[in-house]
């Protein structure tokens, strides 16, 4: 755990939030501002602050992170209709927290992701 991430404290119980699934390697809960009807976040209990610092030795808990995603997607009646996943990278990404994190997002059509 980073002792200043706020996503550790959150994964860690210091910080509430509203879970939605957890496990021994990850954490998933309600976005506190969501941008569909259904927008939950997914994180590795482990700290890893971004994309681009995943080693080689982050395979396991990254297979079972997007398996977990899935998971929940099905568990929220979100498979038939259709989701989407979503992981920002660094500042120009629109990361906005530095502990790694799927957004899911569904519950409605979203439409293209990018303005032309």
């Amino acid at each position: 755990m980073s002792e200043n991430c706020l996503f550790c404290k959150i994964a860690a119980g210091i910080i509430p939030s509203t879970e939605v699934y957890a496990d021994d390697h990850v954490y998933a809960f309600k976005d506190l501002h969501p941008q569909a009807p259904i927008h939950i976040l997914i994180i590795p209990r482990s700290h890893i602050a971004t994309l681009d610092d995943l080693t080689i030795e982050d395979r396991p808990i990254m297979g079972h992170l997007l398996e977990r995603t899935a998971h929940i997607a099905r568990e929220l009646g979100l498979s038939q209709s259709g989701y989407r996943t979503l992981i920002n990278c660094r500042d120009h990404g629109g990361q906005e927290i530095y502990h790694l994190h799927v957004h899911l997002l569904g519950g409605r059509a979203l439409g293209p992701m990018l303005a032309k």
